[in-house]
């Protein structure tokens, strides 16, 4: 069995997807870019040469014309281009309680879903009990879709979980070759309830990143770990000893889309928000065996950037 996912370059099928996976959803939100920028240089041109003027960095190698903040959303991991937070007028939606990356799929769910509530309470009588099932239904796409507040603990030595959910497996590897050695591989599995948003483990620095496509089996199942589509994000701590560390997102028998905002090169904080997998699926942390101390079992509930999956055995 092999112990590191097959490198694979990304498919360029669609000249503006430059994520993993796909979907109706996904279509939808490109197309919509598209006309969103279209209307921007018609109708708000001045606003388009005012943003060009704020914009710092450059936009080579994005996949479509970078006009706003909004236009990074997927595409930040293919250029350098950015705006400071006092420039994005859009910064606003980070503190939503919902992740950003889903808004899309609030919008086209959850609207049809509020329109079949009121047309059911509107009609009186026996149906508006009926309500009942696209109301549970609305709860369910915005409870799956949240995004909490998590703080991580102090301690110089604590290494998170880069999810929520089910620790499903720790298991040691002989040899890991990012590593450079034998490895412990510790298996989350995320459940349709679960939040399914990725946190950095640790702060470090991105190295490199491979993503293979595959199948969709059940997350819970073994084989999954190899065989289903997955992204994998090689990390490396950013101050001496600098150790490597490694996070296999995996989807699952219902997920089709894993999210990845990340790109080689790029330092990320200890439980910053990297990208998220829609709808059950599972994430993977590698470590260095000989380096540290496994802190949970199969069986344990864990909650991203806050529970301790291990740590080092020297700071």
């Amino acid at each position: 069995m092999p112990q590191q996912p097959l490198i694979e370059d990304l498919p360029r099928s669609d000249a503006l997807s430059v994520q993993p996976g796909g979907g109706v959803c996904y279509q939808v939100e490109l197309a919509w870019g598209r006309l969103r920028r279209w209307y921007l240089r018609r109708f708000w041109p001045r606003y388009v040469e005012r943003m060009a003027r704020l914009r710092e960095g450059d936009a080579n190698g994005a996949p479509h014309e970078v006009l706003d903040p909004r236009d990074l959303k997927y595409c930040c991991t293919q250029c350098s281009a950015r705006w400071r937070p006092e420039h994005d007028r859009f910064r606003w939606r980070d503190n939503l309680p919902f992740t950003r990356w889903g808004l899309v799929e609030l919008q086209l769910m959850g609207w049809p879903l509020v329109a079949g509530i009121a047309l059911l309470l509107g009609l009186g009588g026996i149906w508006k009990f009926m309500a009942i099932f696209p109301a549970g239904t609305l709860a369910l796409v915005l409870y799956f879709f949240r995004d909490p507040r998590r703080i991580p603990p102090e301690s110089p030595r604590a290494i998170l979980s880069p999810a929520d959910g089910t620790v499903v497996e720790v298991t040691r590897l002989d040899h890991y070759d990012f590593l450079g050695g034998p490895a412990v591989r510790v298996g989350i599995f995320l459940s349709l309830f679960n939040v399914h948003i990725n946190r950095a483990p640790l702060a470090g620095r991105v190295v490199e990143m491979h993503y293979k496509p595959g199948e969709f089996l059940n997350a819970m199942r073994p084989e999954s770990a190899e065989r289903n589509e997955s992204m994998w994000i090689g990390f490396e701590e950013l101050d001496a000893p600098h150790r490597r560390f490694a996070v296999r997102q995996i989807s699952g028998l219902i997920a089709r889309r894993i999210v990845c905002a990340l790109r080689p090169g790029q330092p990320v904080a200890r439980g910053e928000k990297f990208g998220m997998i829609k709808l059950g699926s599972r994430t993977e942390l590698i470590l260095p065996a000989d380096e540290v101390e496994v802190a949970v079992r199969p069986g344990d509930s864990v909650c991203a950037g806050s529970h301790i999956l291990a740590r080092w055995k020297s700071e």
